[in-house]
């Protein structure tokens, strides 16, 4: 089957170390931490006390107030991250067709806040069911895209993915593969998370996954380090538009990167903790490997999941060393969740934005908070601690793997 070629035409960033790609991409390059006590509501009395929070959002420079209120903060990022990505792809609207134009984001939890504040409103009251009347729409996963669609007139595919964290990487290679079969032509896809909350920290202290280093935020989100004790929560949103090669040269559009493989696979092993041996993430980087079409030789930056847990940073190597073999000593290896904290179904476009940055300036960003080696981990692998290294890269890999098993790999490459 002649399959269509596919390439990246705008980025959009809402993460906590910048509110645009671009600043985005600077705090990455410097190693800066987005961590710092909580401002969302008073964590005095949780066992984690900070996250990785959007800062100095004002949301009155991109949407009416009225508008604002019948959204979550998941899809005010979502809104906000779109039209950056629009902008910036340079589109015009009225020149394509929205008939073949879509919507495809992710998101692993949607509205977290707004379910918690209708029902803690609810219990404390007199019994009487008083409820907001956006509740729903605020509340469910798929309103993101839906909300994009009709901003913009896209009457194409429309849909949320939700695979926990690997939602957005999911929403990407669904994104991808309409394109390539020729069933659109172009699509705003992404992710974005906002549950930074009483329940959101709440829930994942009561699973032990969320580091408790209250006296240092900046340095607790330390992947691959010895003493790392859990991620730390993110928030924000990424958005790329993705776009059929030729539609993209006709308008005279500039190109990022083209996507050029993908792959999906489960563990089938438990519902939070990894595979001890990385099966479905070494799995999952082979089947993406050959989608593309490349040998493990030909990747020369892999954007890993690297959350900063006990257990799935080891799985994670050990799947790179099982599928790259010998060049897994040639690769750069590094985890921006380190700076960003883990953005949950918003993670995969955040760190694709990264890879496609790696690619277009030749720099790798670092692995910050490296104190202390593990012997858990081959010293032999590059794993970019804390500094930013300069190579020339032009395929990346990004992974990101989810509660209940899910694993997604993105492989970029530099357009030529």
């Amino acid at each position: 089957m002649n399959l269509k070629r596919v390439v990246v035409t705008g980025l959009g960033a809402l993460t906590p170390i910048g509110n645009t790609p671009e600043e985005f991409w600077q705090g990455l390059v410097n190693g800066v931490s987005g961590a710092a006590p909580i401002t969302r509501f008073d964590a005095s009395l949780f066992k984690t006390q900070f996250a990785c929070e959007v800062k100095n959002l004002d949301l009155d420079q991109f949407m009416d107030r009225k508008e604002a209120r019948k959204m979550d903060a998941f899809t005010q990022y979502a809104m906000i991250t779109a039209d950056q990505a629009i902008l910036d792809s340079g589109l015009d609207l009225e020149a394509i067709d929205r008939s073949r134009a879509g919507v495809i984001w992710g998101s692993g939890i949607g509205g977290l806040r707004t379910f918690q504040e209708e029902v803690t409103d609810f219990a404390r009251g007199d019994g009487t069911p008083r409820f907001n009347p956006f509740f729903i729409p605020k509340m469910i996963a798929d309103i993101s895209a839906g909300f994009i669609s009709i901003k913009y007139g896209f009457r194409g595919p429309n849909f949320v993915t939700v695979s926990a964290c690997a939602s957005a990487t999911n929403a990407l290679i669904d994104a991808f593969n309409y394109i390539r079969l020729g069933k659109a032509d172009l699509f705003i896809s992404g992710g974005s998370e906002a549950a930074v909350s009483e329940a959101g920290i709440g829930g994942f202290n009561a699973m032990k996954a969320l580091s408790q280093r209250n006296d240092s935020p900046t340095t607790a989100s330390r992947p691959f380090d010895k003493d790392r004790d859990g991620f730390v929560l993110g928030e924000g949103a990424g958005a790329l538009i993705l776009e059929e090669l030729e539609h993209a040269k006709a308008r005279g559009a500039k190109i990022y990167a083209e996507l050029v493989g993908g792959g999906m696979t489960a563990d089938a092993y438990h519902i939070t903790a990894p595979h001890p041996e990385g099966l479905g993430a070494s799995s999952v980087m082979k089947i993406a490997l050959e989608d593309a079409g490349l040998k493990p030789e030909d990747i020369d930056y892999i954007n890993v999941h690297g959350t900063s847990t006990p257990l799935g940073d080891v799985g994670e190597t050990k799947a790179i060393q099982k599928i790259f073999g010998e060049h897994a000593y040639k690769l750069n290896i590094s985890s921006t969740k380190s700076m960003t904290g883990h953005l949950l179904g918003a993670a995969g476009a955040v760190e694709a934005i990264a890879s496609i940055f790696a690619i277009n300036h030749g720099i790798v960003p670092p692995t910050i908070n490296h104190f202390t080696d593990d012997e858990a981990f081959d010293p032999g692998l590059n794993l970019t601690f804390n500094t930013a290294q300069k190579r020339e890269v032009n395929y990346a890999l990004s992974n990101t793997f989810g509660f209940g098993g899910h694993n997604c790999s993105v492989i970029f490459k530099k357009y030529n």
